[in-house]
């Protein structure tokens, strides 16, 4: 891997707004780890990538895994020795079979099931990947952008009451915020990111707004210059009150 050559990876990325994000990164330049849960899904969207002329490749990753996580380490450690950008998109809704996620008949198993996702698989990548961002090398600019949901926002309460996952992106603001503090006198500038109501899988694709129109705001926090901001919260439109 060339010297001048940055790395990213992104988690879910075999589809969606993910994949949208593999491919903007390959465009400005990144070599890509494409992320995803089903190995035959992953290789087959990192082909669809070189296939447009990208730099990219498959990583097997389930984030609900130890294992997973610690292998999809050392394959980004052997096939890029480093890591510049790293992407948190993988997710799920949970359960939304009548009174899953009404908090009053609120079922724990869909709970868990969402938090093992939409959190602890972002503590787990997040930890086991960030020993290979540079932590004191500014000008390779490493950056951590974590895929959340304005659903999240205590502030705006946006979107139908889903007491599982609309609680797993609240949580994962604020877990945001405390990477960016334990990371503020390193390089690393760690942010999280509202895609907006995209048509995806996710979304049974309703919206009008494109993957691609999604990925947008991922992209811009991916290249922050190094004096961008630190345990945001972003959307299209700026800053998201939360």
């Amino acid at each position: 891997m060339s010297e001048t050559t940055k790395t990213a990876l992104v988690t879910g990325a075999n589809k969606g707004i993910g994949l949208a994000i593999a491919r903007g990164l390959a465009d400005l330049g990144f070599t890509v780890a494409v992320g995803a849960r089903d190995e035959a899904r992953g290789a087959a969207a990192a082909e669809s990538l070189r296939a447009e002329g990208a730099r990219a490749f498959a990583v097997a990753l389930d984030v609900t895994s130890e294992e997973s996580v610690a292998a999809a380490a050392r394959t980004v450690a052997e096939k890029a020795g480093r890591l510049d950008v790293l992407v948190n998109n993988a997710r799920i809704s949970g359960s939304t079979e009548e009174g899953a996620q009404d908090p009053v008949t609120l079922d724990l198993d869909v709970v868990r099931a969402v938090l093992d996702t939409n959190v602890f698989g972002v503590v787990r990548v997040t930890n086991a990947l960030l020993p290979l961002l540079p932590l004191l090398r500014r000008a390779r600019s490493p950056r951590i952008v974590n895929v959340s949901s304005t659903m999240g926002s205590l502030t705006l309460r946006t979107g139908p009451v889903l007491a599982a996952y609309g609680p797993s992106k609240t949580m994962l603001n604020a877990l945001t915020t405390q990477y960016a503090r334990r990371l503020a006198d390193t390089p690393v500038l760690v942010n999280a990111c509202c895609p907006g109501w995209v048509a995806t899988d996710f979304t049974g694709h309703e919206p009008d707004r494109t993957p691609a129109e999604g990925a947008a705001i991922a992209l811009r926090l991916a290249t922050l210059p190094d004096d961008g901001p630190r345990g945001g919260f972003f959307d299209d439109g700026g800053v998201v009150p939360w």
